[in-house]
């Protein structure tokens, strides 16, 4: 169970569960058991006032112990035109320019996306989507390829999802 395998390495500490106009919607395990665009697992039943569409989360706020949720698979919370990157990892070894276009992966057996990376001095990258994309999520894998071969691949750092960026903005010093 992999929640069992987490709490073995992460201590889980129950808390809120809101939707994006903060509103408390119920108790989630621990932000730790939860990626973007999940919805199993969130036991959140009808709501006196709400949509009987299915709840999807959004987005942690790991700081505050707040795991975020809207309505519905296309919900606008969960979608990102860009993520900025950590050090990448180049299969050739050097990135094949400093500015190129290629398809890019950010789950798993997603279709190929069209976007545009810029390689930063640092060895990190700016991505830029040709259309937003669903749940690109900080912390999982982003993949770049031209064809079928594979260019290489970093983590994600960061994107401009629109809670992400709303909770970036409130958790500055």
């Amino acid at each position: 169970d992999f929640r069992d395998f987490l709490s073995q390495y992460i201590p889980a500490q129950s808390g809120e569960i809101r939707s994006v106009d903060g509103t408390p919607v119920g108790e989630h395990a621990g932000v730790c058991f939860y990626t973007l665009g999940q919805r199993e697992g969130l036991h959140i039943g009808g709501i006196k006032g709400r949509a009987a569409a299915p709840w999807f989360v959004v987005g942690k706020d790991v700081i505050g112990n707040i795991l975020y949720v809207d309505q519905g698979i296309d919900s606008l919370w969960l979608h990102s035109s860009f993520l900025s990157s950590e050090q990448v990892h180049w299969i050739a070894g050097m990135a094949p320019a400093d500015e190129f276009r290629c398809t890019a992966k950010t789950r798993y057996r997603q279709q190929d996306v069209d976007c545009l990376v810029q390689v930063l001095a640092d060895g990190t990258l700016n991505v830029f989507f040709d259309q937003p994309q669903r749940a690109v999520t900080p912390g999982q894998s982003l993949v770049l390829y031209q064809g079928d071969v594979c260019l290489g691949g970093a983590i994600i750092a960061r994107t401009d999802a629109p809670l992400e960026k709303r909770l970036q903005e409130n958790n500055k010093p």
